[in-house]
């Protein structure tokens, strides 16, 4: 079953085009990567698959029409937004108490959800937090009533890597149990490490779609193997059948410290497919 299917959907604010013509299928239980840099149009389209914006062309989340959703269809989202909403005054625990009486959650669950956030014993006001045990707090508050799709934009913008990694098993760890998660992002290692399929958006429109490793080795123009020998010296190969003897030498004189491909990350795939940084 696909989670979200997107048909040629475009969105313009005025006479600006922002998205164009965007087809995607996401099937239910996986995580998916939209990449891009800032004004790429990435939080426009989640805004229009959760019902926030009109558009053209066909939008679906779990079988219903983007633009026609019910109420219903909010108990099985969750997202995780630039814009917070936390209540600075209250507590960890008050504040999403708050939300857990809008959908009818015990005040068990919710000792649950800070448990697996790490913010059980946390007693300081939201406002206190840091920006990392903030981020966590949201992400709590969106996990509350067990969505079965997640909108995550940029969720670890900002946050030392520590923090980061934590958010990154948390997210493993809910696609393991069944959840769909919608990731925009414009770091390109988070993505490799976290993605089942990326789609590289820039300037609104889709310039590339796969699974991240195999993006990087369609990419591979260069086509070489580097070893570092013992002594320190490095030498280049092509990846080809006629450097196998040469390379195995190298194993068999126990010659080889590291050994590397060529393939580039996603960062120099979208530069080479838009010209452009990935600037934030």
């Amino acid at each position: 079953m696909n989670s979200i299917s997107l048909q040629q959907v475009s969105k313009s604010f005025g006479t600006k085009e922002v998205l164009k013509d965007i087809s995607l299928t996401i099937p239910s239980g996986e995580i998916f990567g939209l990449l891009g840099p800032s004004g790429a149009g990435k939080t426009t389209l989640i805004k229009i698959m959760t019902g926030q914006l009109s558009y053209t062309g066909a939008a679906e989340i779990m079988g219903k029409s983007c633009d026609r959703l019910d109420r219903s269809i909010y108990s099985d989202i969750g997202m995780v937004m630039d814009n917070s909403g936390l209540y600075e005054r209250l507590s960890c625990y008050d504040n999403l108490i708050l939300f857990a009486k809008i959908h009818g959650i015990s005040k068990e669950d919710v000792a649950k959800i800070l448990q697996r956030v790490g913010l059980k014993d946390v007693k300081v006001l939201a406002g206190k937090l840091s920006k990392g045990m903030k981020q966590r707090l949201i992400l709590a508050r969106a996990l509350l009533h067990h969505p079965k799709i997640l909108f995550l934009d940029e969720p670890t913008s900002g946050l030392d890597p520590a923090t980061a990694n934590e958010i990154h098993s948390l997210l493993t760890e809910l696609k393991n149990e069944g959840t769909t998660i919608f990731l925009t992002t414009h770091n390109m290692e988070e993505a490799h490490k976290l993605c089942d399929h990326i789609a590289l958006l820039n300037e609104g429109v889709i310039v590339e779609f796969g699974i991240p490793d195999e993006l990087c080795r369609k990419y591979n123009k260069e086509n070489t193997i580097t070893i570092l020998d013992r002594n320190g010296n490095t030498v280049t190969f092509l990846n080809n059948s006629g450097a196998a003897d040469r390379i195995a030498e190298y194993f068999a004189n126990d010659n080889v410290e590291a050994i590397h491909s060529s393939e580039p990350n996603l960062e120099t795939v979208f530069i080479s497919l838009t010209g452009r940084e990935l600037d934030i």
